[in-house]
């Protein structure tokens, strides 16, 4: 494919802004195709592996083509887990920044409250997972008679989670006259079956395997008895010494029991699985995309919504059950054309599935043998040396988040403020244009002001003297 780049598409020039500054200077092959057709608000299937770009395929054309002025929801985005919403969210948020495109993250196991309070200001777009969006749908406090566009991500994951009645059931909210966009990384017929439901002649766009992550990644096998595993774990991180790696189990136990051993071995790791509180399993995904440790052992739970840098290994300390699972978890490497491995520890159990792979799946595998103690030995040193040295990770959201200052005001709703107070205040400082002034959040007793340009020092100072409505209120910046 020719080289691309994103100044052959319609989109604004704030969006451009915000692709620099994220450092997006062309197109992936998922990212290009759909470009080239999303403006005309075709509905789209679009089968294209993980790590492909795929947020950004379907996110700049919402982003460009959502009415600013309008406060309900434009766009509703469906994902399967919490931890993709908040992955999404952020995404948009970044990409949206300089056109101030507000978006929110609804998911199960938040408070439903702060979720309608959310919901009932302005957004443009919605990410969230089935069952709480169809609880606010249900009761009234999600309003989609504004939609213009519906995408459901990570389609495939959606039908083996077991939410195809839930998702059916959204889609009979949905307004007639949208586009749709279904992502998905495979396309069986059950898949097919439900686009039915809600896609209307759609353009199929399927980006082939050798575009996206079978280039950059190479498949390792190591044979092994279930009783061997930990050992050949030990010697495989010491001889591949990874800078950032996943590793994989099927169950919570067995993720509780290998990070327990690890630990105990002093190898810089953490967990995230189903059965951990929902903020500690946002605490551990922030640290490990922060670079705080290098492993991080999970279920396939975290096979969505993680988008580290630089993750170099993938390793299956349990093979899945299904082929999907094992692509999925695969394409948490080798993202964005850059090289990674994932390395499947197979038991006599996982045999099948191999096979299933080669066959159906095309993916080639090099097998490797169960390395000695003195291969390990040869490779201690520089495992140790990097164990002992930070990480640095590269913040693609600095760039983006450079010149903005989020402020924070003590009072909200309860005292009767909306954002065109503030706005309404803020632009009337000497040296403060309405362009300066970015996502406003208010809650019941509190609000947050995105400053932009690198006005920040002078809204605060500012500010510190000014009412809103009549009202003094204190004001700082707000904390990270």
């Amino acid at each position: 494919m020719p080289l691309q780049h994103f100044d052959q598409y319609p989109l604004s020039d704030e969006l451009k802004q915000a692709l620099e500054a994220l450092h997006f200077h062309t197109p992936t092959p998922v990212q290009h195709e759909t470009l080239s057709v999303a403006f005309s608000k075709q509905d789209l299937i679009v089968k294209s592996q993980t790590g492909s770009g795929k947020t950004a395929a379907y996110g700049l054309p919402i982003c460009e083509m959502v009415d600013w002025a309008e406060n309900k929801p434009q766009a509703l985005i469906l994902v399967p887990t919490r931890e993709l919403a908040m992955q999404v969210k952020q995404d948009l948020t970044s990409l949206g920044r300089f056109k101030r495109i507000k978006a929110a993250a609804i998911y199960g196991k938040a408070p439903f409250q702060a979720q309608k309070i959310e919901l009932s200001q302005k957004n443009h777009i919605v990410c969230g997972t089935p069952g709480r969006i169809l609880d606010h749908l249900e009761k009234g406090t999600l309003s989609l008679d504004n939609l213009s566009f519906f995408v459901l991500d990570e389609a495939d994951e959606m039908l083996n989670m077991g939410f195809i009645d839930q998702v059916s059931s959204i889609i009979q909210h949905l307004p007639p006259k949208r586009m749709s966009m279904l992502f998905s990384a495979t396309m069986s017929d059950e898949m097919k079956d439900l686009s039915e439901q809600f896609l209307q002649s759609p353009k199929v766009i399927e980006i082939a395997r050798e575009e996206t992550t079978k280039q950059h990644i190479t498949h390792t096998l190591i044979e092994t008895e279930e009783e061997g595993k930990f050992s050949l774990l030990q010697r495989t991180i010491v001889i591949e010494n990874p800078d950032s790696c996943i590793i994989f189990c099927n169950t919570q136990e067995r993720v509780n029991e290998l990070t327990m051993k690890l630990d105990e071995w002093d190898v810089p790791c953490d967990k995230i699985h189903g059965g951990m509180r929902q903020e500690d399993r946002f605490a551990v995904m922030d640290e490990f995309k922060n670079g705080e440790f290098r492993y991080l052992i999970a279920t396939d739970i975290a096979a969505r919504g993680i988008d580290v840098s630089d993750m170099t290994h993938v390793i299956h300390y349990d093979l899945p059950y299904e082929k999907e699972r094992y692509i999925h978890r695969t394409g948490r490497t080798g993202r964005a054309g850059k090289s990674g491995k994932t390395i499947a520890f197979m038991t006599r159990h996982g045999q099948q599935l191999i096979e299933e792979l080669k066959e159906e799946a095309g993916i080639h595998f090099q097998t490797q043998p169960y390395p000695t103690k003195e291969d390990a030995e040869q490779h201690v040193e520089s495992f140790e040396e990097k164990i002992e040295t930070p990480i640095q990770k590269e913040n693609k959201q600095a760039g983006v988040e450079k010149d903005i200052m989020k402020l924070y005001f003590n009072g909200g709703k309860k005292k009767k403020l909306r954002a065109v107070d503030f706005v309404g205040t803020i632009a009337k400082i000497e040296g403060v244009a309405f362009d300066d002034i970015g996502i406003i959040t208010i809650q019941d007793t509190k609000t947050y002001v995105d400053i932009l340009n690198g006005k920040g020092p002078l809204v605060l100072n500012a500010m510190r003297h000014t009412t809103i409505k009549g009202k003094q209120l204190k004001v700082h910046e707000a904390r990270a």
